[in-house]
């Protein structure tokens, strides 16, 4: 048997690196907790955990000063996710599988002002000016009960 060339071996060991990376990394929204910590580590932020009775908040403040709550059910699945600061955070990160929805969701090109749009499985809402930007992002079937929507921010 042929041994396989040094670029095909750097190539096969890229992309299986890559796949196990982006399975854990990208778990955020819709995840399990154990994905806010890979959150917490990509923005390198310090994190703060509320707990309540219907749910519990993880609050990341990123070094760009923005900040990231992500809302956990007593299940342990991240249900919604909102921001505020200078800068938007990666969504790709925070929204992990729901990001392609949420890119194909939002227009392209916009008028100013902010944005409000409801899918099949996502409530998208974003706005702000220039360094205060803010928004929040959540999954209706995931949001437990005695949840109001008004308190995913």
């Amino acid at each position: 048997m042929p041994k396989p060339s040094p670029w095909l071996m750097f190539r096969l060991v890229f992309c299986a690196t890559f796949l196990s990376f982006s399975a854990s990394c990208f778990a955020a929204l819709g995840g399990d907790v154990s994905s806010v910590q890979a959150d917490q580590s990509h923005m390198r932020a310090q994190r703060r955990v509320t707990q309540n009775s219907a749910y519990s908040v993880h609050e990341m403040q990123a070094d760009t000063g923005t900040v990231v709550r992500e809302f956990v059910s007593p299940a342990g699945k991240v249900f919604g996710v909102s921001w505020q600061g200078a800068v938007r955070p990666d969504m790709q990160q925070v929204l992990g599988s729901y990001f392609a929805e949420f890119a194909q969701a939002m227009p392209a090109h916009r008028a100013r002002g902010p944005v409000t749009i409801r899918t099949a499985n996502l409530v998208i809402y974003s706005g702000g000016h220039m360094r205060a930007l803010t928004g929040h992002i959540y999954i209706p079937d995931m949001v437990p009960g005695g949840v109001r929507p008004e308190d995913i921010k």
